[in-house]
């Protein structure tokens, strides 16, 4: 989506990112499928600079994948903060493990391994930063769940709302992701509880502030 050259600059002029996360980010195109789904070094670091900027205590993490971005949002947390980091494929918990050690952060990370849908409702607990990077479909279910555990004055960060650019164009005919993610951009366009701003960083951020 955005000009090659331009993204090369970009991140030639931003922070790099640390050496266990670049060991993490070529393990996970060595040997897990969908690397792309990885954050990738200057989405990695707006996410770390926001995470310093807000100073969570509390951070919920829908989609921890190998790991990498859970890694940048701790790089933020407040003294004695926690992430808690959601992941369905408990294949790739060995990874994410293996790296939260490497970078220190094993006891500040709680991990939990299931269908996000019935995890959630079972966090009684109240939440700075929400990051949502997960099955794009259920995007407007993942927003509902989460709203009244996000204090007010707290962020959701939420991955791929420009989904390739398909969010404009036609839908195709069974794409329940591009549908999904559509929806929600819709949804939360029109909540007058928040604020927000899409940024077209790498597939697109949608940052929403809660009123």
């Amino acid at each position: 989506m955005i000009n090659p050259g331009i993204e090369k600059y970009a991140e030639e002029h931003s922070s790099k990112h640390s050496q266990v996360l670049h060991e993490l980010y070529r393990e996970t195109n060595l040997k897990v499928m969908h690397p792309r789904m990885l954050s990738g070094s200057q989405q990695g670091r707006f996410l770390s600079m926001l995470s310093h900027m807000i100073r969570p205590k509390n951070i919920l993490e829908i989609g921890t994948y190998t790991g990498y971005s859970a890694i940048c949002l701790s790089e933020g947390l407040a003294e004695n903060g926690k992430i808690h980091t959601l992941e369905i494929d408990r294949e790739l918990e060995y990874i994410a493990a293996k790296f939260f050690k490497k970078a220190g952060i094993e006891k500040q990370v709680i991990s939990y391994f299931g269908d996000a849908l019935q995890l959630i409702p079972h966090l009684n607990m109240s939440f700075d930063l929400v990051f949502i990077d997960a099955d794009k479909e259920n995007y407007a279910n993942y927003y509902h769940l989460v709203f009244d555990k996000v204090r007010v004055g707290g962020y959701l960060l939420v991955d791929n709302v420009l989904w390739s650019g398909k969010v404009i164009q036609p839908i195709k005919k069974g794409d329940k992701d591009t549908k999904g993610i559509v929806a929600f951009n819709e949804l939360v366009q029109n909540d007058d509880r928040v604020e927000n701003v899409l940024l077209p960083l790498r597939d697109g951020l949608m940052l929403i502030r809660k009123k």
